[in-house]
């Protein structure tokens, strides 16, 4: 099974890609390599609001009593270039401290990539929407562990 990139790798690897069919590749590549996510947790509830193709993300908090907890993410998509933006997104945010998470801008997160400015609308909307996913999930972590 192949290991997942970090943000890090991907932004490197985007800088050598000149021309934005291949970073579309690119991206779907980086998709395939996404662990698959079990059918059960493919339900209504793991669903991402706002996402034209279909979206899950599912979250475990490690040390939940920590105050501040690290937070690892799983996604998943039915659409081969959204699966690829889900697996950028998790290597950004995935495996974090809520407070990093919290503090995370996604539009400086993807622009570096130039991602916002070369996927359609619907796309960068989704994005956005798995993105406001993942720090609502952040902040309610982060809560539980203060309250």
């Amino acid at each position: 099974m192949a290991t997942m990139q970090t943000f890090e790798q991907i932004e490197e690897d985007f800088e050598y890609l000149d021309d934005w069919e291949d970073r579309y590749r690119y991206v779907i590549e980086i998709g395939r390599e996404l662990p698959d996510m079990p059918d059960r947790d493919k339900s209504d509830a793991n669903k991402v609001q706002g996402c034209v193709s279909q979206v899950w993300l599912t979250t475990s908090v490690k040390d939940p009593h920590s105050e501040d907890p690290v937070l690892n993410y799983q996604g998943d998509s039915d659409a081969h270039i959204v699966r690829g933006l889900v697996a950028i997104a998790l290597a950004a945010y995935s495996g974090k401290r809520a407070s990093v998470i919290l503090g995370l801008d996604e539009n400086d997160v993807f622009s570096r990539l130039g991602l916002i400015e070369n996927i359609t609308p619907q796309r960068a909307n989704g994005l956005r929407a798995l993105v406001r996913r993942i720090k609502q999930e952040a902040a309610r972590a982060s809560a539980a562990a203060a309250g």
